[in-house]
């Protein structure tokens, strides 16, 4: 069976419902009634036409009145039965029609006119059974398209109908006539391919055949919409998956594992499914799992690392790091749970959590020393971020002038008027930002010219190779003589050794931190060190911080009186 993009080809009839039962029935009475109807007619007819001809040529009396009322009567239940089994008929004709429709609708996508979801796992063992007749394996195809909720936001759901009506046909006409294709919902398809086991290649060619199909340009209203495909495969005799079923629903788990990979691995690719990817994306959803209770356990908490005016060796802040202290995992890095959490959608709530731990924990903290705080790219786009932010530092009571926030510069590329008005809005309360990472994005003398940045802080991977390799110190140099030029003071991470930081001390005045300072700490270990310095601060009455704090309590009221 081949279902192609397009009016569906023939689909199987449905099986009878019970009321059609009744139906029949009443057509086989109404039949019966004619029948009886006409015999009677016939007999009663043979007797009384004779004498009505008879009496009309003057040869004989009149016909019996009690026959020739009865012949009327077998004539009108004969026309009477007829048109009744002709309405009945009709009626049974458009009740099949109506379900069978129905029935098609319940099988094909109405878009596209592909098998769905509900379908295409009957039709694939079918097609499997069918194909082990003749020594034939196949192979499944999930294809999800990339970005393509992205070209749907920008121009509109009939733009996103139009391609995925061209998609459908594209791969449609690359699947031979026996191949199913599906659309399972959404920008996602599924393709079921027969193919030889000894010539598995040709699955290869075919995905990469469709990958370039459908990668080509998209015509809407005389623009070209641009989307690509990722594909993951898994073939009927694979035996590599944890699970031994191999049935249809089995298969498409598997191949939809291998298109996430093929997603995670920079899209418009393919990958066949390995039970290690299964692993992983147990692993993953473990994670995803483990995060999103962590943050309701508090188990992420921030760690500090200590910040360094180079020039008299004096402390003058720490930057807040997150960490996430798992029951199960142990002390978990950034690196892996930051782009989780950002990727479902709970980087703001856990980034505002540690946030608002930090600034009671730099409250104990001596007034000449600065809270540093990376921000995550997606909470720019929230328009009440500022306001958040002002009321986080409310209630835990800290001034505004000690806070700086990190803004990472692939920030700038997103919308830049939109951060230009957080970060505005930011610092007419008096908070301090810089831009994190700078030297690796792509940001503009005009954006930094534009943009009310009060520092650059130059990315660890140039700092940590300052005295090994050219490039590096030379990037540095130019990144250095800039902030001077504009004068934008300066901080270097990743100093770690004393050759980098008799280096950064020759080239300018720096901020610096880094492992040569030592390894970032939780808060405990910091008041205690702070203590041993006689860094922690003195008791300091409510009317010492009152003015800053009523500004921003007015600022609060002024957009509404909370940040939600």
């Amino acid at each position: 069976m081949t279902t192609r993009a397009g009016p569906p080809q023939q689909q199987p009839k449905p099986s009878g419902r019970p009321y059609r039962f009744g139906r029949a029935e009443r057509d086989i009475v109404a039949l019966g009634i004619i029948t009886a109807a006409i015999i009677l007619f016939v007999g009663t007819g043979g007797t009384v036409l004779p004498q009505i001809v008879r009496a009309w040529i003057g040869t004989g009396a009149g016909p019996d009145r009690l026959l020739t009322n009865a012949l009327l009567l077998n004539i009108a239940l004969v026309i009477f039965g007829w048109r009744r089994y002709a309405d009945l008929t009709r009626e049974m004709s458009e009740l099949r029609r109506v379900e069978e429709q129905a029935f098609l609708l319940a099988q094909t996508d109405p878009l596209t006119g592909c098998l769905n979801r509900r379908s295409i796992g009957p039709a694939t063992d079918e097609l499997i059974a069918r194909v082990a007749l003749r020594g034939q394996l196949v192979a499944i195809l999930m294809l999800d398209l990339d970005n393509f909720k992205m070209v749907n936001d920008l121009n509109g759901h009939l733009a996103g109908d139009t391609i995925l009506l061209e998609t459908a046909r594209r791969v449609s006409e690359c699947l031979s006539p026996e191949a199913i294709l599906a659309r399972l919902g959404g920008d996602e398809f599924a393709c079921v391919v027969p193919f030889e086991p000894a010539r598995a290649d040709a699955v290869d060619l075919l995905v990469e055949r469709i990958i370039e199909q459908v990668a080509r340009p998209v015509e809407f209203n005389g623009s070209m919409l641009d989307v690509t495909v990722s594909v993951g495969i898994v073939r009927s005799d694979d035996t590599r998956a944890a699970s031994d079923r191999h049935d249809a629903q089995a298969m498409l788990h598997m191949a939809d594992i291998a298109m996430y990979h093929a997603k995670k691995n920079g899209r418009n690719r393919y990958f066949w499914f390995e039970a290690t990817m299964e692993n992983e994306l147990r692993f993953r959803s473990e994670i995803e799992s483990g995060i999103r209770r962590g943050i309701v356990l508090g188990e992420f908490v921030p760690y500090y690392e200590q910040q360094i005016d180079l020039e008299t060796g004096h402390l003058v802040g720490f930057e807040m790091l997150a960490r996430w202290r798992s029951p199960k995992l142990g002390l978990v890095s950034p690196e892996v749970f930051i782009p989780i959490a950002e990727e479902i959608g709970v980087i703001a709530e856990l980034s505002e959590q540690l946030i608002a731990q930090a600034l009671r924990d730099a409250g104990e903290w001596d007034p000449s020393l600065t809270l540093s705080v990376n921000i995550s790219p997606i909470q720019l786009r929230d328009p009440w971020f500022a306001q958040k932010i002002l009321k986080l530092l409310v209630e835990a009571n800290f001034p505004p002038s000690r806070l700086d926030i990190e803004v990472t510069e692939s920030c700038l590329h997103e919308n830049v008027g939109v951060v230009r008005s957080l970060i505005t809005s930011l610092k007419n309360q008096g908070i301090q930002i810089s831009l994190d990472d700078f030297g690796t994005g792509y940001s503009s003398l005009a954006q930094l010219r534009s943009l009310p940045f009060d520092r650059l802080k130059i990315d660890r991977s140039f700092i940590s190779t300052l005295n090994s390799s050219k490039e590096s110190s030379t990037i540095v140099q130019a990144i250095t003589s800039l902030g001077v030029g504009m004068n934008m003071p300066i901080t270097a991470e990743g100093i770690e050794s004393d050759e980098v930081l008799e280096e950064l001390r020759r080239l300018g005045k720096f901020k610096g931190q880094g492992y040569l300072y030592g390894r970032p700490e939780t808060a405990e270990q910091v008041r205690a060190s702070l203590q041993e310095r006689g860094l922690l601060a003195r008791e300091t009455t409510e009317l010492d911080l009152r003015p800053e704090h009523e500004q921003m309590r007015d600022s609060l009221l002024r957009a509404g009186g909370s940040a939600a």
